[in-house]
């Protein structure tokens, strides 16, 4: 293995994984730390983690544990994925993890960058951009478990990190990868070990990853992995796949601005059942129900909870965000389990800790990477006969829930 990945949840570990995979690289995906040694034809390893919301501690503790499997499996270079919106708090989690895994790897010039302009995330004097609009303006404010309230990444990391954190900006960043290397090192020297990287078009990442050969830990979201398989001699090629056929069920527990248009769209043709925490704590409603309800319904039949913000926050308020979060999680994750026990061969989760919960409970641990539904969405083989997709809250196009269930068919 020539590239090891550490993510910290299950749709931004796919996200990655497709980039690396149309990258030319050999990508696999694992759920949380593998148990035996990976196949020797993998180039790229990402270990998906569901930590980006857990206490620092035990995201610190289980991202060590990926690095350590990831070192054995002899990885040259060690790429640590988080949201492409930096989804955390001043408290954590990506700065605790960024200096663990930095200290474990002794990485001194660590570049910082979500930027992902396929889904308009770009960095511009250290600040973060929705399209043309500030990170904190754009709705990701109003984050139930990650409010991000500042876009200037420099600010929002050092509260998070016991290093200094520097800088590199666009017109460096436009000059190539020679400037670039040049002013990591200008940074380093100047007592910097965290460095946001601006970034604003895709060649800007390319210059990035180019720049990042040979640094032993690059932090970001998915775009910047753009430039790193040609450092390992990899050029891009189509990723091979064989759609499955048979049932499909969609299942969104997203209520981010791009999820709750998805479902209002799909809801115009497609049969969809709203349902609540209150509801599914309350036991009026079962996973038995809305499993038998979706594998009866035509179309792509869709199960959300993509509530506003402020009704997701009353609810927290009610029953505590621990529980409101964990019971709808395991809801979705059972109806996964029921419908696939009933013959269900296409599963399609909306939502980050949506995904995460489905994957865990259906013990998928290794996930081949298939072609790409829309920016950072890929369609994913999890066994012979179960095909999924993991979509990041506020990733894909409106019609994203029709169109992954005709890529994952290979019919579109």
């Amino acid at each position: 293995m020539l590239l090891g990945c550490i993510g910290d949840d299950f749709t931004g570990s796919s996200d990655l994984a497709n980039t690396l995979a149309k990258g030319g690289m050999r990508t696999v995906q694992y759920t949380g730390v593998p148990d035996g040694p990976a196949a020797s034809d993998v180039q790229a390893g990402v270990v998906a983690l569901k930590s980006r919301s857990i206490d620092p501690a035990d995201a610190v503790a289980q991202s060590l544990a990926a690095l350590e499997w990831l070192k054995a499996q002899g990885c040259e270079q060690i790429f640590f994925k988080y949201c492409s919106t930096f989804d955390s708090t001043p408290q954590g989690n990506i700065g605790p993890v960024a200096d663990a895994l930095a200290e474990a790897l002794d990485a001194h010039k660590v570049i910082v960058c979500p930027a992902f302009p396929g889904t308009g995330r770009s960095i511009y004097q250290g600040h973060l951009f929705v399209k043309d609009t500030l990170l904190n303006e754009s709705g990701l404010q109003n984050h139930p478990i990650t409010p991000m309230t500042d876009a200037d990444i420099r600010r929002w990391l050092a509260p998070q990190t016991k290093y200094a954190v520097g800088h590199i900006p666009a017109e460096v960043v436009f000059q190539g990868a020679a400037d670039i290397a040049q002013a990591l090192d200008a940074q380093h020297d100047a007592g910097r070990r965290h460095i946001v990287v601006d970034a604003i078009r895709d060649a800007d990442l390319i210059e990035i990853g180019r720049a990042a050969k040979g640094l032993p830990l690059v932090t970001g979201g998915s775009g910047v992995a753009l430039g790193l398989p040609a450092n390992f001699g990899c050029t891009g090629a189509p990723v091979a796949w064989q759609g499955q056929a048979g049932k499909v069920v969609a299942l969104s527990g997203s209520c981010s601005i791009a999820t709750r248009a998805q479902v209002a769209h799909h809801a115009a043709t497609h049969p969809c059942q709203e349902i609540n925490a209150v509801d599914v704590i309350e036991g009026r409603v079962t996973a038995q129900d809305m499993a038998t309800w979706a594998l009866n319904a035509g179309g792509v039949p869709l199960i959300y909870s993509s509530a506003d913000p402020e009704v997701v926050t009353q609810v927290q308020k009610k029953f505590g965000q621990a529980q409101s979060s964990a019971a709808l999680e395991g809801f979705f994750a059972t109806i996964a389990a029921l419908a696939i026990d009933a013959g269900a061969t296409r599963i399609i989760t909306a939502g980050g800790e949506t995904s995460g919960a489905v994957i865990e409970h259906l013990d998928l641990g290794t996930l081949e990477i298939g072609p790409e539904i829309d920016p950072g969405v890929p369609a994913l083989r999890a066994r012979g006969d179960l095909v999924v997709a993991l979509k990041s809250g506020n990733f894909g196009a409106v019609d994203f829930f029709e169109k992954a269930a005709g890529v994952l068919a290979g019919t579109a």
